[in-house]
């Protein structure tokens, strides 16, 4: 049994916590290491290598680093470091579930705060260093959009083909709604406050950084007091088993028996670790190649951040949440979607900001007036869909309609 929360650290023999058997560091450390009872760490790195075809992608993480390093063609640079961070999200995300299932809730739902969104915080960061500012705002409001509309649409659609209506929490939904609302009312502040402002004084900017830098710092504190509602104070609103039985859907009632993990606590830390290494340098690679490609072949920067980046990012998590939605787990669909986009929301877009304000990059929440009214209605769209705890097939049309006008609006813009 893998350890938690509740798991007593010292056990004697037979399995039970004594205070007087105490283990010396040293041997604590080698027991872990050890991964008794645990997935070996060669069996580990099997699944973690071999365990989805998905991987065979990684032979473009070489051919990313010669591309770049030989200054090959910048549409082949561009495309190598592109499919180079499929299979790294995928695993980024592998191990972060494996970490998360050796430990107790809390720490789960801390490392998954952390780590949920990592490609988009390696890209972001990437792009903030290079002075890409355009390219860490768009691939941002991206990701958000097509969390939001595409995935949350395919997965409803995806659900409809097999059931005529799904059903899902309310309660928990529309305060992840109410959330996403305010991140999005916090891009407008600064977008009304540079409209007006700018005409009037000159230094429309410096006030844009000071709005930008302490909404961020807000921002930061509503969302860690949003994991503490999600883990802790309302921990039963996400819970399938609490959910009452006329908002469940026809197979939340069967509560399955949690997976075990296939690798071992130190082996899936030592392999986040490595791949998120890894992942920083092909998001530096795939960032230097955006400016040149734009140019020569003619395709928009904003539709290169707000199209490409964050298909690629979030590949792995958009057949995830498809799939789950044909298995009828609305609520862990709405999670995927709706959680993610408030973690890009509130924490990582947020954060970005204070990595610019220390190293000296100006990055501000404002964003231009056309992308702030797409982001604007999109969160009014999905509010008002997911109020009522039910969806079909022609609400998830709804949402992928929109995502596709917005996405022709950025290529012919």
């Amino acid at each position: 049994m893998s350890a938690n929360e509740t798991t007593a650290l010292l056990r004697d023999q037979n399995g039970n916590g004594q205070p007087g058997d105490r283990l010396s560091w040293s041997q604590r450390v080698v027991k872990v290491i050890k991964a008794e009872g645990e997935p070996t760490w060669l069996q580990s790195y099997r699944w973690f290598f071999f365990g989805s075809w998905v991987n065979i992608l990684l032979l473009f993480v070489p051919l990313s680093a010669a591309a770049h390093y030989l200054n090959w063609d910048a549409a082949l640079r561009f495309s190598f470091s592109f499919m180079a961070i499929v299979p790294l999200a995928k695993l980024l995300g592998d191990a972060t579930e494996n970490m998360s299932a050796s430990l107790g809730q809390t720490m789960a739902g801390l490392l998954n705060a952390s780590f949920g969104n990592a490609v988009e915080i390696i890209v972001g960061i990437a792009a903030l260093m290079q002075d890409q500012i355009r390219i860490v705002q768009t691939s941002m409001l991206g990701s958000i959009l097509s969390n939001i509309l595409l995935v949350l649409g395919c997965s409803f659609l995806a659900a409809g083909t097999v059931r005529a209506e799904s059903i899902f929490q309310v309660t928990a939904a529309q305060a992840s709604s109410s959330l996403m609302t305010l991140a999005c009312i916090t891009l407008v502040i600064p977008a009304a406050y540079n409209s007006t402002m700018s005409r009037v004084h000159q230094s429309a900017d410096r006030g844009l950084l000071l709005i930008s830098r302490g909404t961020a710092i807000m921002l930061l504190f509503v969302y860690l007091s949003y994991l503490w509602f999600q883990l802790k104070s309302h921990a039963y609103l996400y819970d399938v088993e609490q959910v009452p039985e006329d908002q469940q859907s026809d197979h939340s009632v069967e509560v399955e028996e949690s997976e075990e993990p296939n690798m071992n606590l130190p082996s899936a830390a030592v392999a986040l670790l490595a791949v998120t290494v890894v992942t920083s340098f092909c998001a530096d690679y795939l960032v230097s190649s955006i400016e040149e490609t734009a140019e020569r072949y003619h395709i928009p920067k904003a539709f290169i951040g707000l199209i490409l980046l964050p298909i690629v990012a979030n590949a792995a998590e958009h057949v995830t949440s498809v799939w789950m939605a044909m298995k009828n787990k609305m609520e862990l669909t709405i999670t995927i979607c709706v959680g993610s986009s408030i973690q890009i929301a509130a924490f990582v877009v947020p954060l970005l900001v204070i990595v610019g304000w220390i190293t000296g990059h100006e990055l501000t929440l404002y964003f231009a007036n056309f992308e702030t009214i797409c982001l604007f209605v999109s969160v009014v769209l999905v509010n008002t869909l997911i109020q009522d705890g039910k969806s079909n097939y022609m609400e998830g049309l709804l949402l992928v309609t929109l995502y596709f006008v917005i996405a022709l609006a950025f290529w012919v813009s």
